[in-house]
């Protein structure tokens, strides 16, 4: 049976990637701090009639992210497929911020990729798949979000390292950049910028999707229906790549 673990899936994308995992061949074990939104995404994969393991964990610590994967291991001898979906979004400007905020950032936006990824890939074989959502904040600066720009950048140098450090494993490391998908953390960001602008949320996010080319906001399913594909046996060339998934935000 196929394993596929997702963290942060209990909501947002990483609820959406858990989804599109689905299904009687492969048994999907998600991760996150709240633990009803974990059970509850968990249900709904086995009404799917999928395999389900849920598993409460703070990826920002090391103990619980050892306890999570003993978890893990407790249930399924290997690791398929990791996609490290947690994340912390927000911003503040420098001046002035807050350095317990900037080390909550890093340390769930790289910090827990790497425990994660560490424990995972000694349980994954030939055919693995790693794959890792940044941002378009990860290809582009924006102000007032030093911190969460630098741990996206961040993410997409881990990924093209890992990738050539697990290729002769025939283990493929990938990195996703998504732009504004409409999820509650995005949501979230509008507000905090309505507010940092003087604009209502409605205009902000009216301007916000104005910006995307294809005049739109990404929906978490297009993000999960590109993470499958990059674990798929049709996938197996492609390894420290990074695909912008953001309505034509940017290009490079």
């Amino acid at each position: 049976m196929r394993v596929a673990f997702v963290t942060g899936g209990g909501r947002g994308i990483g609820r959406a990637i858990a989804h599109a995992f689905a299904g009687p061949d492969t048994f999907v074990a998600i991760s996150g701090r709240t633990q009803a939104q974990l059970e509850s995404t968990a249900a709904d994969l086995e009404k799917l009639g999928g395999h389900a393991l849920a598993i409460e964990m703070d990826i920002t610590s090391e103990r619980s992210v050892a306890d999570g994967m003993a978890r893990l291991r407790g249930a399924v001898d290997h690791v398929d497929v990791l996609v490290n979906n947690a994340g912390m979004g927000g911003g503040e400007p420098i001046v002035g911020s807050d350095i317990a905020r900037w080390r909550a950032t890093i340390d769930t936006n790289i910090t827990g990729m790497y425990l994660v990824t560490r424990d995972a890939v000694p349980r994954m074989g030939a055919g693995g798949r790693i794959v890792n959502i940044s941002s378009v904040l990860g290809r582009f600066g924006v102000p007032g979000y030093t911190a969460y720009c630098a741990s996206k950048h961040g993410v997409i140098g881990f990924t093209r390292a890992l990738a050539l450090e697990l290729a002769q494993q025939q283990i493929t490391v990938n990195a996703l950049c998504p732009g504004w998908v409409d999820t509650e953390m995005a949501a979230q960001g509008m507000r905090m910028g309505a507010k940092a602008t003087g604009q209502t949320f409605e205009q902000f996010r009216d301007r916000a999707i104005g910006a995307v080319p294809i005049g739109r906001i990404i929906q978490p399913e297009e993000v999960a229906e590109l993470v499958r594909f990059l674990a798929s046996p049709g996938a197996a060339a492609i390894t420290g790549q990074t695909y912008n998934i953001c309505g034509g935000q940017t290009m490079d």
